[in-house]
């Protein structure tokens, strides 16, 4: 009797499918908000906005979770513009207006990019200096992945970094400023 009893065990037991291989692909995020770095000798906050509506392929990404960032993006979704290696600093708003498809400069098919538009300067820049200090910024991407291109950013480092840069995050519609909006914005 014993026995049958776990004979019966066992053909209730329900066999585990094996685990799923990861699939490369958008990473999931919390909040459609990004910061997005570039040099600014090679393609500044002023260039965006020099571009205007037509705004600006994001290329040159070479880094795998990057360009899975990349393609997580929705049409819409506003990023902050940072400086890196010179003045380091978050200098504006930007939004995706073209979703991830295949960089025009890649010849392996490997990489993506992204259309951006300028949206809005931030009235007072963010150095990196004040984001490490800053202790509700102390698990933001720009701390403590620094050297990725394409970081996600939360709903609360997003509306924090927006106040420290004078910005309220609810007047951000999402609508790219005019060329000259996004000009005038900038020499204030």
């Amino acid at each position: 009797m014993a026995m049958a009893g776990k004979v019966q065990k066992m053909q209730v037991k329900k066999k585990t499918a094996p685990a799923a291989k990861p699939k490369s692909g958008p990473v999931p995020t919390a909040a459609p908000y990004w910061l997005m770095k570039s040099e600014p000798d090679v393609f500044s906050w002023e260039m965006l906005v020099a571009r205007g509506a037509k705004g600006e392929p994001w290329t040159g990404v070479r880094n795998y979770l990057a360009r899975n960032h990349m393609r997580a993006m929705k049409l819409g979704d506003l990023g902050f513009f940072y400086h890196s290696n010179i003045g380091k600093e978050i200098v504006g708003v930007l939004q995706v207006v073209k979703t991830a498809y295949p960089e025009p400069t890649d010849t392996t098919g490997t990489w993506e990019c992204v259309d951006v538009v300028a949206v809005q300067p931030l009235p007072n820049p963010i150095t990196l200096a004040a984001v490490k200090a800053d202790g509700k910024l102390a698990k933001m991407a720009l701390v403590t992945s620094m050297r990725l291109s394409v970081q996600p950013v939360t709903v609360h480092e997003w509306a924090h970094v927006c106040e420290l840069g004078g910005l309220d995050p609810k007047s951000l519609k999402g609508k790219p400023a005019s060329k000259a909006e996004a000009v005038e914005k900038t020499k204030a």
